[in-house]
């Protein structure tokens, strides 16, 4: 699916406010006022279910917001998730890898400037026969 849209509790306390998910335990964070925690609550929701769906959990039904009940103070607000934007981000986003190569070829790539990294990205591409992920078309 790529759009969710689940109730989020909102409750004030003296440092803020903490949200949480009624349908998705442990999807708990907070921010220092309520636009903070708003944004705090989207990016919860959107890390949550993408690891979700990358462990091919099932994903459950939201709940309607006005069968939760909530204590005084605390109030329910809908939060949405548009997951191919977090697809794409994730898929795009910059890990760390470890590598060997000969102290040679590495001291002459450093003394000519050489970036590694795009290097190795241009080579792995090459070598799959992609030109990037957001397209993923391939060079054949």
């Amino acid at each position: 699916m790529d759009r969710y849209i689940y109730p989020a509790i909102f409750e004030k306390d003296e440092d803020g406010y903490s949200v949480t998910f009624p349908d998705l335990p442990g999807c708990i964070t907070c921010g220092d006022n309520l636009e903070d925690a708003y944004l705090m609550a989207k990016d919860a929701l959107e890390l949550h279910l993408y690891g979700m769906e990358e462990d091919n959990d099932k994903i459950p039904f939201p709940s309607k917001p006005e069968n939760i009940s909530v204590n005084s103070g605390t109030f329910v607000t809908l939060i949405e998730a548009y997951m191919p934007l977090i697809r794409e981000e994730m898929a795009n986003k910059a890990i760390k890898k470890t590598l060997t190569i000969p102290k040679w070829l590495n001291d002459l790539g450093e003394d000519k400037k050489v970036n590694f990294s795009q290097i190795l990205q241009n080579a792995l591409k090459e070598n799959l026969g992609v030109y990037d992920y957001s397209n993923k078309k391939s060079k054949v």
